[in-house]
């Protein structure tokens, strides 16, 4: 189905979405849902979170993880061996790093997408 990105500010989004709905009919005009997913720093500052782990060393180990485009946790422990070394020798980092590998890349957050569907 043909969309239309509706990046308007805030304040005038609705009469935007408004418009469009008025033009093609409420019954043929939807938004849609976009999903935020756990990326490796982020899961890794959440289980964290809720493993009660110190924040400042959670950080740590979540700055350990290259800033790149699609990095997981996985690869960030073949590319930095202190990192690696960390998860071998510590059962808190090794234990709060599997959980999040399992997490990573999960739903986190669901929001509505800046854009309306038109349909006939």
């Amino acid at each position: 189905m043909p969309d239309f990105d509706v990046d308007f500010s805030d304040e005038k989004r609705e009469k935007v979405i408004e418009y469009v709905s008025n033009k093609y009919g409420a019954d043929h005009v939807s938004q849609i849902i976009t999903f935020g997913t756990m990326s490796a720093r982020m899961v890794i500052r959440d289980v964290g979170r809720v493993l009660d782990y110190p924040y400042a060393d959670t950080d740590k180990l979540a700055k350990m993880i290259p800033n790149e485009l699609h990095i997981t946790i996985s690869k960030a422990l073949e590319q930095n061996r202190e990192l690696r070394e960390l998860y071998e020798a510590d059962e808190t980092i090794h234990k709060l790093l599997d959980i999040s590998m399992a997490l990573e890349g999960m739903p986190r957050q669901a929001s509505t997408h800046a854009c309306r569907n038109s349909y006939n």
